[in-house]
């Protein structure tokens, strides 16, 4: 009896347990777009009423697309794969396809650069976009998705490795979350071989991303203010972290366009 409530109880606690979010993609490509002056708003419209259903009806997952704004002629956006080889199907079923070959040249004339591509994976299982409770906006919605997002670039000499992450886990995102900061999804360069080679990616590099959501430019002024008056953050974290980088992190401080699944 003892034996039998013991498993109706621990059978209860288990479905208590909220479900784990799917998350979202094990490939993800992270397109930064310079583009020539004053085409970002038509661009932006082309690209929200005609190559978001588009390249999802062929298995990509475009997860969010942005203004930069720090810089007024410049497009980022985000999409997903299952894995290299669907994203070689994927691309050359969308960049094959009717949409694409009706509407290349008008979206062509608004670049100068589409070949800032980072190619990444999720640093783990739990890492990834949870998009599942995401709704897109339809077609013809004329404001701004709200909150800022920001993506933070991390460069390094040699693979990123396990030592940093755990780094990264247990120091940096601790005193980012006090801070305010819940990162959204940390990403890591994939080495695969580009699998569709038309479309050039940035290779030979070492990359570690997180993304953050705000709800607003504030929200994340006060989030870097707060960390700039954390003693552990100022004197331990953060030296620790320049330390192990490259460079100085590439910041992207982005805004959401009307139709962007990720947002604020």
């Amino acid at each position: 009896m003892l034996a039998t409530l013991t498993l109706i109880t621990a059978m209860t606690l288990q479905a208590a347990e909220p479900p784990t979010p799917v998350r979202c993609c094990p490939i993800v490509e992270l397109r930064q777009y310079t583009l020539h002056p004053h085409k970002l708003d038509g661009f932006i419209a082309l690209f929200e009423r005609e190559f978001i259903q588009t390249q999802e009806a062929v298995g990509i997952t475009v997860i969010g697309h942005f203004r930069d704004q720090d810089d007024p002629d410049r497009f980022v956006w985000l999409r997903g794969f299952a894995d290299m080889p669907a994203r070689a199907e994927a691309l050359q079923a969308f960049y094959g396809g009717p949409v694409w070959k009706a509407h290349r040249d008008g979206a062509n004339a608004n670049f100068i650069d589409t070949d800032n591509v980072l190619l990444l994976r999720p640093v783990s299982a739990e890492s990834g976009f949870a998009l599942s409770k995401l709704r897109r906006a339809a077609i013809g919605a004329e404001a701004p998705a709200k909150g800022t997002v920001v993506a933070m670039i991390y460069s390094f000499e040699a693979p990123v490795s396990t030592d940093f992450r755990g780094f990264f886990r247990y120091e940096v995102e601790p005193e980012l979350l006090k801070a305010g900061i819940s990162v959204a999804a940390t990403l890591e360069t994939e080495s695969s071989p580009n699998t569709f080679p038309r479309l050039p990616v940035r290779e030979g590099e070492n990359i570690f991303v997180w993304i953050a959501t705000f709800p607003s430019a504030d929200g994340y002024a006060k989030s870097l203010a707060w960390l700039q008056q954390s003693p552990h953050w100022h004197e331990t974290v953060e030296p620790e972290l320049k330390r192990r980088l490259k460079s100085a992190p590439q910041v992207l401080h982005l805004m959401p366009a009307a139709r962007s699944l990720l947002q604020g």
